[in-house]
């Protein structure tokens, strides 16, 4: 839709300014293979169903009344899965909001933000929107983040791991490193991807008084419909987080989202089952496309990020969409020649190999 000016008198001015965040697309096209946002190819586990039918069982009382505005249940649950206590633990419908309440609790500062060049394409877009300095720093030429570049004055650091898009995970010593140099700054690991191959910070939680993690559901629990996301850190941390979350939505999760996240938490057998499932397949399709010439970053998250040298990425993500296979393609300065692809299930995955070796590159 074309808004006019004179439309937009009635905006504030900052959303007047405001550059949104673009999700991967969702078309409706028949036999789709969806390799572009990143969700779990497995569905979550069977608990969860039996958990959402037994709150529909009592469906008067579970739409009636409002949920449990502190979600109790599943703050427990998280913490005994984690091995951290519940004074530990905050919960948010999604990371993304989870997110936004960290950049509000801890990020308005005189100092600048430190974030990476090429990195989840929310942290902009939520600095602008709370009006916070940053200070973006770029990444080497392998696509790896440089931690003495955190090693400066600053008013937060946020770091993805492992990163989006790129696929590349940052070693517990090294968030160490960045966490001891920056002992009087909030240090944020966005771990949405952590389960497929990386190793959790939470383990630093205890030792750190600076450090919050955040993770989702969306991802590794195949949850992404249901929106629930979680924040790690100690205490002093959580209550400035449920400060603005009470602030802004003082009932963010609702009932079925609880209960499902709680069977979720409490299935670790299942949990543990699909992602050894996305990271063998993972594999296999790295070595699949390696051999018809693209190069793969090393990955532990579930999806990689490939380039096909001589063949430009925008034109070759067209020619997949052509042929029913979606997968994302950043049009931006240093990027603009990778794709970044999810990791489905072995059939679809060699879908999209015998596509491209087939139907395009012949």
């Amino acid at each position: 839709m074309n808004i006019t000016n004179e439309q937009m008198r009635f905006w504030s001015p900052e959303v007047r300014e405001l550059e949104p965040y673009v999700p991967g697309e969702q078309p409706k096209i028949q036999n789709l293979l969806k390799l572009n946002t990143n969700e779990n190819p497995y569905p979550p586990s069977p608990k969860v169903v039996e958990a959402v039918q037994a709150v529909l069982a009592n469906s008067a009382d579970a739409l009636r009344l409002y949920p449990d505005p502190d979600a109790s249940a599943l703050k427990q649950a998280i913490a005994k899965q984690q091995n951290v206590a519940v004074e530990n633990v905050f919960v948010g419908n999604g990371s993304d909001e989870v997110l936004a309440h960290i950049f509000k609790a801890f990020f308005i500062q005189d100092l600048p933000v430190l974030y990476a060049d090429i990195t989840y394409s929310f942290y902009p877009v939520y600095s602008q929107f709370f009006g916070v300095k940053t200070k973006v720093l770029p990444l080497n030429d392998a696509f790896e983040i440089v931690v003495d570049d955190y090693k400066q004055a600053n008013g937060g650091i946020i770091i993805t791991n492992p990163n989006a898009p790129t696929s590349i995970a940052l070693g517990l010593s090294a968030i160490e490193e960045v966490l001891q140099a920056n002992p009087n700054s909030v240090v944020v690991i966005d771990e949405a991807y952590v389960d497929f191959g990386a190793e959790s910070a939470v383990s630093l939680v205890e030792k750190y008084e600076n450090l919050v993690v955040c993770q989702t559901t969306s991802k590794s629990r195949s949850l992404a419909g249901l929106r629930v996301g979680f924040a790690i850190a100690q205490p002093h941390l959580i209550t400035a987080l449920e400060a603005v979350k009470n602030s802004f939505n003082s009932y963010p999760i609702d009932r079925f989202a609880i209960a499902a996240a709680v069977a979720s938490f409490e299935d670790q057998a299942y949990f543990e089952e699909q992602n050894v499932k996305v990271i063998a397949s993972r594999e296999t399709l790295v070595a699949q496309l390696k051999e018809i010439g693209f190069e793969v970053l090393p990955s532990s998250a579930n999806f990689i990020f490939a380039t096909l040298p001589n063949k430009d990425a925008g034109e070759l993500a067209a020619e997949l969409r052509e042929r029913g296979i979606i997968v994302r393609y950043f049009n931006k300065p240093r990027i603009n020649q990778y794709l970044r692809i999810t990791i489905g299930t072995d059939e679809q995955n060699q879908r999209l190999v015998d596509t491209l070796k087939n139907e395009i590159l012949g």
